[in-house]
C-alpha cells in the first residue's frame, strides 16, 4: 500500500470518528432535548439554534453554491457547451422545486387523511380549555396543557424538511469526500482533510440540533448521524475508485447532482431554518446577532481554508 493511499485511509477514518463525536453531542445530552425547561434554558437553546442557522446560511452561500457553479462551469467549458440559457442556475432551481413539490404532496396527503379522520371525530371535542391556536399537524393537548393561549407553527421543524436537510448535506459530504479521494498529492489530501474536519464538525453539530428540535425519534437521529458520518468517507472511497476507473462522464454527473443538492439546500435554508428562528417572538436583535455570528465563523473558516 503506497503512502498516498494510507493518507487517504487515515483521512477517511478521521472524518468518520470526528463526525460521529460531534453529531452525538446534541443527540445524546438531555440538555439539548429539553424544551420545557426554564426561560433562560429555552433562550440559550434558541440562540444556539440561531447560530446553527447562520452556519447553514454560510454553507449555502459561501460553500455549496460556489463549489457547484465552479464545477459545472468547468465541465461545460471542457465539453465546449455554450448557451445563453443559465443552465447551472436552472439545475439549482430544479432541486429547489423538487423539494417544494415533494413537501406539498406530503402535506396534501396528511391534510386529506386528517379531513377523513375529522369526519369521524365527535362534534364536541374533549378539550378542557376550550380553545386552541395552532397551525399544522401538532397535537392540541400538548399545546393546551400549559393553560395558555399560544401561537405555534407546527410545520416550522417538520420531519420531512429535516430529512431533506439531512439528504442535501449528505450529498454535499459525498462531494467533499470526492475532493479528497481525487487528489494525487499527500500534502493536498491533508490540507483539504483538515479544512473539511473543522467545517463538518460544526455542520454535523448543527444538523443534529435541528433533528432533535424536529422531534425526530432518538433512534432515527442516531441513524441519520451515522449515515451522515459515512458520507464523506464514502466520497473518499468513490474518489479513489474514480481515479482508477477514469470515467469520462463522472465529473459531469457529479456536478449535476451537486446542483440539485444546492437547490435543496437553498429551499431548506430560506424556507425552513431562518424563518423558524426569526418568526418566533422575543430577543430579535440578539437572534440576528447569533445568526451573523454563525455565518461569520464559517466565513472565517472558509477564508482561512
Amino acid at each position: 500500500m503506497d503512502y498516498l493511499l494510507q493518507v487517504k485511509l487515515g483521512a477517511l477514518f478521521g472524518l468518520l470518528l470526528l463526525t460521529l463525536l460531534c453529531g452525538f453531542i446534541p443527540a445524546r445530552l438531555p440538555w439539548f432535548r429539553d424544551t420545557q425547561g426554564t426561560e433562560r434554558h429555552r433562550t440559550v437553546l434558541s440562540l444556539i439554534s440561531c447560530f446553527a442557522g447562520g452556519v447553514f446560511l454560510s454553507a449555502c452561500l459561501l460553500d455549496i453554491i460556489p463549489d457547484y457553479l465552479s464545477d459545472i462551469s468547468a465541465e461545460l467549458d471542457a465539453r465546449g457547451l455554450e448557451t445563453s440559457f443559465p443552465l447551472p442556475e436552472f439545475i439549482i432551481a430544479a432541486g429547489f422545486f423538487t423539494v417544494l413539490i415533494l413537501e406539498r404532496m406530503v402535506l396534501s396527503f396528511k391534510e386529506a387523511r386528517g379531513a377523513r379522520q375529522g369526519e369521524r371525530a365527535p362534534l364536541i371535542s374533549d378539550n378542557h380549555n376550550g380553545y386552541g391556536h395552532g397551525h399544522g399537524h401538532g397535537h392540541g393537548a400538548d399545546v393546551e396543557s400549559s393553560g395558555h393561549h399560544v401561537h405555534v407553527d407546527f410545520q416550522a421543524h417538520s420531519s420531512f424538511r429535516s430529512f431533506m436537510l439531512f439528504l442535501s448535506l449528505s450529498l454535499h459530504s459525498v462531494f467533499e469526500g470526492l475532493a479528497i479521494g481525487l487528489q494525487n498529492e499527500e500534502s493536498k489530501v491533508l490540507e483539504i482533510c483538515v479544512a473539511i474536519m473543522v467545517h463538518k464538525s460544526i455542520i454535523v453539530f448543527s444538523l443534529s440540533l435541528k433533528l432533535v428540535q424536529s422531534a425526530v425519534p432518538p433512534a432515527w437521529v442516531a441513524a441519520y448521524i451515522g449515515v451522515f458520518a459515512v458520507m464523506s468517507p464514502l466520497g473518499i472511497a468513490i474518489g479513489v475508485g474514480v481515479t482508477e476507473a477514469q470515467l469520462p462522464a463522472g465529473a459531469l454527473i457529479q456536478a449535476v447532482l451537486e446542483g440539485l443538492a444546492a437547490g435543496t439546500f437553498v429551499y431548506i435554508t430560506f424556507l425552513e431554518i431562518l424563518p423558524h428562528e426569526l418568526n418566533t417572538p422575543g430577543r430579535q436583535l440578539l437572534k440576528v446577532l447569533f445568526i451573523l455570528l454563525g455565518f461569520t465563523v464559517m466565513a472565517a473558516l472558509g477564508f482561512w481554508g
